[in-house]
């Protein structure tokens, strides 16, 4: 499972999400899509405009959780 963080990365850098949508060129219920972690892919090009536009990695914002350990745990 990948689990997005991009809600996270929102924070941090203090910035709406209508704010990054308008930055990255997709309508704000794409990105509500892709925070929810309901999008099945996403565009490299709308990767890495996610990365520019918050200044971050996409390690930042996404996460592999194996299979049996979702939640976040590491046992």
């Amino acid at each position: 499972m990948i689990e997005v963080n991009l809600d996270v990365m929102l924070a941090v850098r203090k910035m709406s999400s209508q704010e990054l949508s308008e930055k990255i060129g997709i309508t704000p219920a794409n990105l509500s899509i892709l925070k929810t972690g309901k999008a099945r892919a996403i565009r490299f090009s709308t990767l890495e405009a996610i990365c520019c536009s918050l200044e971050c990695q996409p390690g930042d914002i996404l996460r592999y959780i194996p299979d049996g350990k979702e939640g976040g745990t590491d046992e």
